[in-house]
């Protein structure tokens, strides 16, 4: 789907300078296995409230948000797997480490001066707190862990509704209300998680290739 792709794009722009080669190698990897739905759903906000809107004014939006979904998603893998604590080599992992610092932080750099900066800080800080009370005994990791879907779909929600002048219709609110309660990990590609919704009535007459994400 053309919003996916807007995402993707705008992704691999604001990285293009990374060095060294192994390490953009490593983000670029990171990028193509994940879903494009947070960074699409950026657009899909927008255009309901407003059908005119220009897509490539929200490029840099959407990649932002699909950035810091990267990062905190490889950073809650990490924190999982503990790829320290069975290998002498910790290259890989420490590698993983600087991918994810550095997809979150230029994810926030292009939200930065949006309306969308403080729930962006918001997102960051509770996928802290979750992973953090994600240690305690009596803990509900699966809840904890799910949260970061809701919260970066939430985020997407606003960075969307925050671009344009008109308010996001209540169908549109709603469906994202929905998809953010059921959202899980791994992600489904935007398509099927969109496609039917108040945020993309229009889907059948968009059929997205099937390399979408």
């Amino acid at each position: 789907m053309e919003q996916a792709e807007l995402a993707r794009r705008g992704a691999r722009e604001a990285l293009a300078d990374i060095e060294p080669p192994r390490l953009a190698d490593r983000i670029n990897a990171v990028l193509a296995a994940g879903s494009m739905a947070p960074g699409a759903l950026v657009p899909l906000v927008a255009r309901s409230a407003d059908p005119a809107v220009d897509p490539g004014s929200l490029e840099e939006r959407a990649a932002g948000v699909q950035l810091i979904y990267e990062g905190l998603r490889l950073t809650r893998r990490l924190a999982h797997e503990e790829p320290w604590a069975d290998s002498a080599d910790h290259t890989d992992a420490n590698l993983d480490v600087l991918a994810a610092d550095i997809l979150v932080s230029r994810g926030f750099y292009l939200l930065a001066m949006t309306d969308a900066a403080a729930k962006a800080v918001e997102t960051i800080r509770a996928f802290g707190r979750d992973q953090t009370h994600r240690r305690e005994p009596d803990a509900d990791r699966e809840a904890l862990d799910a949260n970061l879907e809701r919260d970066v779909f939430e985020l997407a929600g606003v960075a969307g509704a925050s671009a344009v002048e008109p308010a996001v219709p209540s169908e549109a609110e709603a469906a994202l209300a929905g998809i953010a309660r059921e959202v899980g990990e791994p992600l489904a590609d935007a398509g099927s998680l969109f496609r039917g919704t108040a945020l993309w009535p229009d889907a059948d007459e968009q059929v997205p290739p099937p390399t979408d994400p």
